[in-house]
This record gives structure tokens, C-alpha cells and sequence, in this order.
């Protein structure tokens, strides 16, 4: 692709859109095309590139050694900061004065804490330092080397947060990375908290990036910091309006439980992200509310405490000195051959004979996963499946034997380990084979082996844990407002050797398309291409699959996608029909392709919602 070709596909973007002097659209500026025939490999701690052609495949990473470290027993969650007695306590406007960057005015801010700054104990409150961590450790055989993290509390590392419906908090993010930096990756960010109802100023919008000296192209200005308003209520919370009876205010059928925050700065989220920048985000209500011993009746009572564990997999690749490697510039990036859960390749987890909610999440940035949990022998062993992409289930679905996952999928699974003895190992197995970062082949056994269960001790307690048939109602679109919903139909699909939506390239300057605040659509999404897959991600909202389809032949939506989702897995030749509400918050959002090379690479499209 010509750089002339790329510039104009953007809307006539400017250097100044770039967040640094190594982004893509400087660099195919000044280097044009020809950068694809040779992409500079750039390693994480030295920083050094290595020219590879594109005929030639990337070398496997060095071998490791299995099951050598292990994670901890307990995610701790991260303990709060006051930031509302700071000096600079949070705010509706943006504190330029004091360094926060030039963000606009938190939405509603009047309507939950008044006009005036935060007082005590109006929020739940956090601060969060997004830092360069140099002696990070993936495996032992591996050189410690570079990473970049968020921290926070007692130097937590990409820390999970426990949210409450009902609960505001504010996440104060302070940028402290190295200007300097070179290697992949931007010392510029912008954090989403994928997929909260929050308002589109503190959703992690790609152009909103931010470092003390340089600001995106849709903020304000530069800063060191960034207060970020969560204001934890159900979407519909203008339609169901807060009351004695609805304390949140909101439809509860709405809730999220497992969310995720990760970078998302313009053109470098594979490359922010896959150094390490991404984190839980577990929000709980009246019916999943994180006490398995809980009495109100209405709770579900699902494993908590402990046994509520969150795993986050990320692909990566390593070069011969043992360094992660990415290349930022080709438009078909770099498949990770080694696997990371929490930041670490092939642990350990060691668990008690009792029931255990684990929460996966594929962090990508390009691989995607089949995960079966086998013994030894690679006999499949069964589990309950109850939420995908952090919504509940109407229904668990019982008796499992793999669960899937495209890049920012998420999925709950229950797995009762009282049925094994002790000493029991157990595998969680990835057979999703993929040879490139364009998707997913067939399903391939024995598989890679990516954590090992070890069934080491009896429950401190006994386990009161359940798991409901009935998990959390769904409301979906009646007859009369699909009849009535306005069609809009979006293409993904390869152009001039990048990815495109309807053709277009990403211009977060422009939407392309406005949706009245308070109305539904129908959303058509579909990949033409016999050749790669895409994970399509909305902000913002979730939608309900209507139809699917491929090769053009309607067929039956997997009971794992009858909840609600906001990331839909489109497959060869595939489309996906669903159901959109638009609520509560106007602004600016986008539709991306979460394999996160092909968003970077251009796949990405804003939409506003308008009030």
C-alpha cells in the first residue's frame, strides 16, 4: 500500500495525529510500501530490529521448560486509594492546571456527586501507574526483560478491581512511562475498560491517548494523568429510572460481571497491550453478587473468595535471545507461539477438592483458543459453561467439553474439583490450530498444554457454593421493534493489503455513523473473506444475535452466544445479525476488529451516539 494511498484513506490525518514518531502513519509517510517486504522485528529489552522477509516464518520461540512456576492460590483484589481527600481530589472538568490532560467534561457528574469535586465516600476510588517493569519474568528459561504494566495499591501488577453495581468509582491513571522509549510499542495510552456502560470520555476512545508532552488527535491536550468516571449502573438507566424499587436504576437484565481494561492508544494497541497492559475488572449485583454464602434468596450463590479466579492468555513471541518480539508494522503482524496466563508461560495453579468459577479471557493480541481440560491421558473432563463475554447466561450449560474463545472473548466456566482425589493433575488444553495471525483453522489434538491443575488439598470449608440452572434473565427485542429496527449493515474485509470496514479505513475524527439517543438498530456484521476471521467488538453496548449465517445459509446460534455479547466471532464467509440499543451516554465510540493487528492496521470505525 502507497502512503499517499493510506493518508487519504484517513481523511487527510497529519503527523500530529500519530502518538509517536514511530506510528504508522508517519512511517508509511516516509517510508511508503516498502516496508512490507522487509518489517523491522523490534525486540522488548535492547530494542534492537531484525530485518525479516516476508517469504521466510518467524523462527518458534526457544523451548521451555513446563510447569516451573506457580500462580498464586487467591487473586487478591486491588485495595482503594483516597483520592477523595488528595489535594487534587477527582472532578467533573478536567484539572488541566495540575497536569490532568485535556479530557472532556465527565458526563452526569452533577447527577451523582453534585457540583463540587468528590467528596469522602461518594465513590469507590483507585489509582492506578501505568509503568515500565524491566525485569519481568515469563518463564525461567527466559531472560527477564521488559514489560509494561499498570500498578497499583502495594505495587500490584495489572491489579483486579471488585466493583458493585449501585457503586461509582473513579480510577485516577497516571502516565509513567519513558519518553525515550524505543522498541515496540508507544509510551502514549489510553485505557478501555472493555465493555463497561460508561461514558464515552472515560471509555479508552483510541484517539483520546495521552502522555505528559503529546496528546490524540480527540484530546483536549497532553497530561500525566487521567481521572476515569465508572459509574456502575445498568444500561437502560434513562429507561428505568433509579427508584425505591430499582436502587441502581438501570435493567438488571443488563449486568456485566467480567470486564477487562487494556491500552487501546491509536495504531498501537496490539503493541501496548501484548507488553502487558491489560487487567480484571469483576462487577457484582444483588443476583451475582461474589458471596457463595450469601443469604439473600435471590443471590446465585456461585463460587466466590478464593475460588473465584481470573486467568488472562495472551499469545507472544520470542526471539533466539529469549526476548518477546512483535512487528508493529506489518498489516499481518506476529502470531504468538508461546502462551501467557497472567504473565506467565506454562505455570502451576494448584486447587482444593471444591468448585471453582474461572473466569477466561483471550487478553490477544492475535490468537484464538479452544480450551478443553483433560487428564494425563488427554481424556476430556466436563464443566459448566455460565457467562460469555462477562454477561451471565440465561441458562448454565452443562456437561462441556471445550469452550471458545476469539480475541476478547470471555468466558465463565464451573469446574468441581471435588470429584477428583487428591494428587489429580489436570491440563487445560488449547486445540484451536493457527498458523497466522489471520485466524483460526481446525481443531487439532493432543493440543498445547497451557496450565496445569494440581488437586493438592481439602476445602478450608465446605463448599456452599451452587450453580443455578437459571442464571440471569435476558430481555429481548420483540416482534414489533425488530419489524421497526433501521438496518445497518457493516463489511469487514482486506483493501490495498490492510483492513477495512465498508472499504474505509479508520478516521477517529469522523463518525460513520450517528444513532439518536434512546433508539435500537439492527446491525449486520459480515466477513466476505474465505481467507482470515475477525472478532468484531462494539464499545459500549451489547447486542443480542439475532441470525447467523454462513456461506450465505442460515445456521443455528450456539447456545454460548444466546446471551448477550459485545465481541461476535465472524468465521469465514460469515455473517452475524443483531440487535443494537443505543442508551444513557451520549459521545463517541468505535466498532473494531479485536484481533488486535487488524484493528491497528486500520479495521476500526467510530460511530456517536447523539443527544
Amino acid at each position: 500500500m502507497k502512503s499517499d494511498e493510506y493518508e487519504s484513506s484517513q481523511g487527510n490525518a497529519t503527523d500530529s495525529d500519530s502518538p509517536s514518531n514511530e506510528s504508522r502513519r508517519a512511517f508509511f509517510k516516509t517510508t511508503g510500501a516498502t516496508i512490507l517486504a522487509a518489517p523491522a522485528i523490534l525486540t522488548s529489552r535492547k530494542s534492537s530490529a531484525q530485518s525479516i522477509a516476508d517469504d521466510e516464518p518467524l523462527p518458534p520461540s526457544p523451548p521451555t521448560t513446563p510447569w516451573l512456576r506457580e500462580l498464586p492460590e487467591v487473586i487478591e483484589p486491588l485495595e482503594q486509594t483516597d483520592l477523595a481527600n488528595d489535594p487534587l481530589p477527582p472532578q467533573g472538568v478536567a484539572n488541566t492546571a495540575n497536569g490532568e490532560c485535556g479530557r472532556a467534561n465527565h458526563q452526569r457528574w452533577e447527577h451523582f456527586f453534585g457540583d463540587h469535586p468528590l467528596y469522602p465516600d461518594q465513590a469507590d476510588t483507585y489509582d492506578f501507574r501505568v509503568q515500565a517493569i524491566e525485569d519481568h519474568e515469563f518463564h525461567p528459561d527466559y531472560a527477564k526483560q521488559l514489560a509494561w504494566n499498570y500498578v497499583g495499591g502495594d505495587d500490584q501488577v495489572n491489579p483486579t478491581i471488585h466493583a458493585r453495581y449501585g457503586r461509582p468509582i473513579i480510577v485516577r491513571l497516571h502516565n509513567e512511562l519513558p519518553a525515550n522509549h524505543s522498541g515496540f510499542g508507544t509510551p502514549e495510552i489510553s485505557m478501555h475498560l472493555h465493555n463497561l456502560h460508561a461514558p464515552s470520555e472515560s471509555d479508552g476512545f483510541p484517539g483520546d491517548y495521552f502522555s505528559a508532552t503529546k496528546a490524540g488527535p480527540t484530546m483536549g491536550g497532553p497530561g500525566r494523568w487521567k481521572d476515569h468516571f465508572y459509574p456502575n449502573v445498568y444500561a437502560g438507566y434513562d429507561e428505568f429510572p433509579k427508584s425505591a424499587k430499582n436502587p441502581v436504576g438501570g435493567d438488571y437484565r443488563e449486568a456485566l460481571g467480567t470486564l477487562w481494561y487494556h491500552d487501546h492508544c491509536l495504531d498501537f494497541t496490539a503493541a501496548n497491550a501484548g507488553r502487558g497492559l491489560a487487567g480484571f475488572y469483576l462487577l457484582y449485583d444483588e443476583l451475582d453478587s461474589g458471596d457463595e454464602h450469601d443469604p439473600n434468596p435471590k443471590a446465585l450463590r456461585l463460587p466466590s473468595g478464593a475460588y473465584d479466579y481470573t486467568m488472562a492468555f495472551q499469545d507472544k513471541r520470542f526471539g533466539a535471545d529469549t526476548l518477546q518480539i512483535h512487528d508493529q508494522f506489518d498489516p499481518e503482524g506476529t502470531l504468538g507461539d508461546k502462551v501467557t496466563v497472567n504473565g506467565i508461560i506454562e505455570p502451576v495453579l494448584k486447587v482444593a477438592r471444591r468448585k471453582y468459577r474461572f473466569r477466561f479471557l483471550n487478553a490477544g493480541p492475535t490468537r484464538f483458543y479452544q480450551f478443553h481440560i483433560v487428564a494425563p491421558n488427554n481424556v476430556q473432563q466436563t464443566f459448566i459453561h455460565i457467562s460469555n463475554d462477562g454477561n451471565l447466561l440465561p441458562r448454565s450449560l452443562l456437561n462441556r467439553k471445550n469452550v471458545r474463545l476469539g480475541v476478547a472473548e470471555r468466558a465463565d466456566i464451573v469446574v468441581d474439583f471435588s470429584a477428583y482425589s487428591l494428587g489429580t493433575e489436570l491440563y487445560l488444553v488449547n486445540r484451536w490450530e493457527q498458523t497466522s495471525t489471520r485466524g483460526p483453522k481446525g481443531i487439532k489434538g493432543p493440543g498445547m498444554r497451557v496450565v496445569k491443575f494440581v488437586v493438592n488439598r481439602e476445602p478450608d470449608e465446605p463448599d456452599v457454593s451452587q450453580v443455578p440452572t437459571k442464571l440471569r434473565p435476558i430481555r429481548r427485542p420483540t416482534a414489533a421493534e425488530i419489524a421497526a429496527a433501521p438496518v445497518r449493515t457493516w463489511r469487514f474485509e482486506r483493501k490495498n493489503g490492510m483492513w477495512a470496514i465498508n472499504g474505509g479505513f479508520v478516521n477517529v475524527h469522523s463518525a460513520a455513523a450517528n444513532m439518536a439517543q434512546g433508539s435500537f438498530e439492527i446491525w449486520e456484521l459480515e466477513n466476505p473473506s474465505g481467507g482470515w476471521s475477525h472478532p468484531v467488538h462494539i464499545h459500549f453496548e451489547e447486542g443480542v444475535i439475532l441470525n447467523r449465517y454462513v456461506s450465505g445459509i442460515e445456521v443455528p446460534v450456539p447456545g454460548y452466544e444466546k446471551g448477550r455479547k459485545d465481541v461476535y466471532r465472524l468465521g469465514h464467509n460469515e455473517k452475524v445479525r443483531l440487535f443494537m440499543r443505543f442508551r444513557d451516554f451520549p459521545g463517541k465510540y468505535v466498532m473494531h476488529c479485536h484481533n488486535m493487528t487488524h484493528e491497528d492496521h486500520a479495521m476500526m470505525v467510530r460511530w456517536d451516539i447523539l443527544g
